[in-house]
């Protein structure tokens, strides 16, 4: 860039940040100044009633699925009232180069009242001036965002490929620059415009100044199960504490509800979370504030309280966790009448508190596992739905479509952990105790090396315990106890998502994992209790690389109940690079303990055998949900779709919704890609080790899904066209001419009407786990 550009360009900056001045002023003038105000504190009115009622449903099905989460776009976080209010932010959460950890910035912990947002750096997306009608809808940029969109509905915008370069975020006093040069921006952003009747609701409520009615009152029976769970995990023994620490350093992010109070097929009407408070039961909640859930609350004593969920529930943060009376006495089972003696509580400092293996080192090894599995689908999707929400940094380092399996808790490998981790605990501490300043490669070298040293004691510690005597089959995997249906799970990731279901979805996949206590343990204080958005890059890097540790773990785990020649070869085709650095990891330089299976093999191909014998093994607990039954309507077509293999599958979209249409009746299904690649150990440029020729495709029955890429709508007697169709891409072209048949794109005049049919199936299918889509990443047309 030339002397004479930068200057011009110096000049437009501020030319345009004078202008910005010079508006905010005029609006002060004409206005008033801004007074930040929180909503739903008072009472309403009948009419203002009226229009919360209207206009709740259209905030969440227009506005919260591209707005939530830490991903929503300015941070303009709309799925609670106190959100709306907060307003926006230029500042990216997901900044994976930041040299310095930055505040964090979570909607319902890190600033109680609109004034306190405003300290942190946030303007407001709402009048904030004197409350009339003509100020609310002037002076807010929330109503001006609409009131562009619906001027001009043939001037559309798309979003970017990089949707962080596509958010402006500008605020009032800079809106009218911003509409002049940027027309086609208004909101939706990328989306058709809303029904007229739709947007004459939505202003008709930010005219009145966006009143906002409180959350209902809990009712009594509900209130009652509230009491009861909190006077468990209030208890005041020292062993109670332990537990209740625990329990809540997993299960901060659940979306609690007491299934005893919901009738089979509806949903929960009143869900909670679990909270660190300085005030006991009975007291109002003064929430325990801190970064990660076993920071150090800065009291003598905390006391774990279930708070009402306020937010509108979206299917990327979802996360349902049933609270009944069979849960508490398995959990006193495990935690409270086990025999073990505890001298004193853990400390909070950081190289306790963030490893699990010495904070909860008396807590018997077996009642933390049975623990965990018991969920075992909850316990897996905190990695993916936790703290990152989205991002490459959990993601990237995982196959696109793989089967969890995990050791049997009756098997004596567990009852012999406990005494190995002990001797252990220093080798399996995790950089999250390094917090969010982390230095980047020094720092991750001193935790390979830890890694690399437990690898060892872990294959001495097999070669003991599976000395030959003690058989190395199916058996030493979990069975669900014959009936738990979390005893094997598929995991899909789609780039920067991913999703968990539980069974065995799809034809059998490349690779597997088999967890045990250890690595469970492990992921979820990495990936969830552990991990901090807003740090920097070296806690993010180190992250990523201490990951690629455990998916190893997990898939040498697999390959030891395979000959021990083909364990070669399969690792080998996992890891198809010139660099073998990754392969040392898996039967190679550090690990490779000398045990054999004893499985009696009697094909050419063990490990499809394999897959066999322990869907044999899991059979009365494989659960079904999601896949395609044999008397489904459509199974042929969908079968078809299902055997798609190579360039097809390369040509569309990661996550699909595919809607079935029977007159006003439609069935949902989810399409999804599983790309392949010659190595998933690599940071940096994943299309570099792509190989399309061998991908292919999932179809499940229900969502299987958060981020929503496509939309196909299809009649009931098209579904074999349309397999055929997609059996036949060969080019982006192709795709295109599908998208034209059957495709309800992002600028479709039908796409609100066709969103609504998509979310009212998958209420009727699942009514606890549906929630509301995210389109932030639907494609372009």
């Amino acid at each position: 860039m030339t002397n004479r550009s930068i200057v011009l360009l110096t000049l437009a900056s501020a030319l345009l940040a004078s202008c910005a001045v010079w508006q905010r002023s005029e609006i002060d003038r004409v206005f008033g100044p801004p007074v930040p105000r929180d909503q739903a504190t008072a009472k309403l009115s009948a009419a203002d009633q009226r229009r919360w009622r209207n206009a709740a449903p259209l905030m969440a099905n227009r506005c919260v699925v591209c707005h939530a989460c830490y991903d929503a776009p300015c941070q303009v976080n709309l799925s609670a009232p106190t959100g709306v209010a907060r307003g926006a932010s230029k500042e990216i959460v997901y900044d994976g180069a930041r040299l310095l950890a930055t505040q964090p910035t979570r909607l319902l912990d890190d600033a109680r009242t609109t004034a306190g947002w405003r300290e942190k750096g946030f303007f407001p997306i709402l009048n904030e001036r004197r409350p009339t009608a003509g100020a609310n809808l002037q002076a807010g940029v929330m109503a001006r965002m609409l009131a562009l969109k619906h001027a001009n509905t043939q001037r559309d915008a798309l979003p970017e490929p990089d949707l962080d370069a596509a958010y402006q975020c500008p605020t009032i006093g800079a809106f009218d620059g911003f509409a002049k040069a940027s027309p086609e921006r208004g909101m939706p952003f990328g989306l058709p415009p809303l029904p007229e009747a739709e947007y004459d609701t939505l202003m008709d409520w930010l005219a009145a100044g966006a009143p906002m009615a409180p959350p209902a009152a809990t009712p009594a029976e509900v209130t009652q199960h509230v009491r009861d769970w909190e006077h468990f995990l209030n208890g005041d023994s020292d062993k109670q504490q332990l537990v209740s620490r625990y329990l809540y350093e997993h299960l901060f992010l659940a979306s609690l509800y007491f299934d005893e109070q919901v009738d089979p097929g509806e949903r929960p009407r009143h869900w909670f979370r679990l909270v660190r408070s300085r005030t006991p039961p009975g007291a109002r909640i003064d929430p325990v504030v801190t970064l990660r859930p076993y920071d150090d609350p800065g009291v003598t004593r905390v006391f774990y309280r279930l708070q009402p969920v306020t937010m509108t529930t979206v299917a990327k943060t979802h996360m349902p966790y049933a609270l009944n009376a069979a849960r508490m006495t398995k959990w006193r089972q495990w935690f409270i009448d086990a025999p073990y003696t505890l001298a004193r509580l853990p400390a909070y400092t950081p190289e306790v508190a963030a490893n699990p293996f010495v904070a909860f080192q008396a807590i018997p090894v077996k009642s933390r596992y049975r623990f965990l599995l018991d969920e075992a689908q909850f316990t897996i999707m905190g990695f993916i739905k936790g703290p990152v929400c989205r991002g490459q940094v959990a993601l990237n380092v995982i196959d696109d479509r793989f089967w969890v399996f995990f050791v049997d808790p009756d098997s004596h490998l567990i009852e012999a952990e406990g005494q190995f981790l002990a001797s252990e605990t220093m080798n399996l501490r995790l950089p999250a105790e390094e917090e969010s300043n982390a230095a980047g490669l020094i720092n991750w070298l001193k935790y390979e090396a830890l890694q690399k040293r437990y690898l060892q004691s872990k294959a001495q510690w097999l070669e003991d315990e599976l000395d030959g005597a003690r058989p190395v089959d199916t058996r030493l995997v979990w069975d669900g106890d014959g009936t738990n249906p979390n005893a094997a799970l598929t995991i899909f990731r789609h780039f920067d998502s991913a999703t968990v279901l539980r069974g065995l979805v799809g034809s059998d996949p490349d690779s597997a994992w088999i967890i045990g206590y250890t690595l469970l343990e492990r992921i979820h204080y990495l990936l969830v209790a552990g991990f901090d958005v807003y740090g920097n890059v070296g806690h993010q890097l180190n992250t990523r690389l201490y990951m690629d540790f455990l998916r190893m773990e997990g898939e040498a785990n697999f390959l030891g109940l395979l000959p021990e020649a083909v364990r070669v070869r399969e690792r080998n085709r996992w890891y198809r690079t010139k660099n073998s650095g990754e392969r040392d990891y898996i039967f190679g330089e550090h690990f490779n303990p000398r045990v054999s299976s004893t499985i009696d093999y009697r094909s050419d191909n063990p490990k499809q055998e394999l897959f066999a014998l322990l869907q044999r093994r899991l059979a009365t607990a494989l659960a079904d949900d999601a896949l395609i039954a044999s008397d489904d309507p459509h199974a042929s077509g969908l079968a078809a779709l299902g055997a798609v293999r190579g360039l097809p599958a390369s040509l569309m979209p990661e996550a699909s919704l595919l809607g079935i249409r029977d007159g006003n009746d439609v069935q949902l299904y989810s399409l999804l890609v599983n790309r392949s690649y010659s190595s998933v150990s690599h940071l940096l440029a994943e299309s570099y080790w792509r190989i399309p020729e061998e991908d292919t495709l999932t179809v499940a029955r229900g969502a299987a899904l958060a981020y929503v890429n496509a939309v196909f709508l299809v009649d009931r007697d098209a579904v074999g066209d349309f397999a055929r169709a997609v059996g036949e891409l060969r080019s982006v072209d192709d795709y295109a001419t599908l998208v034209g048949r059957f495709g309800v794109s992002r600028d479709h005049p039908a796409f609100w009407q066709t969103s609504d049919a998509m979310h009212a199936a998958w209420r009727a299918l699942d009514p606890v786990a549906s929630a509301l889509f995210d389109y932030n990443r639907l494609q372009r047309p």
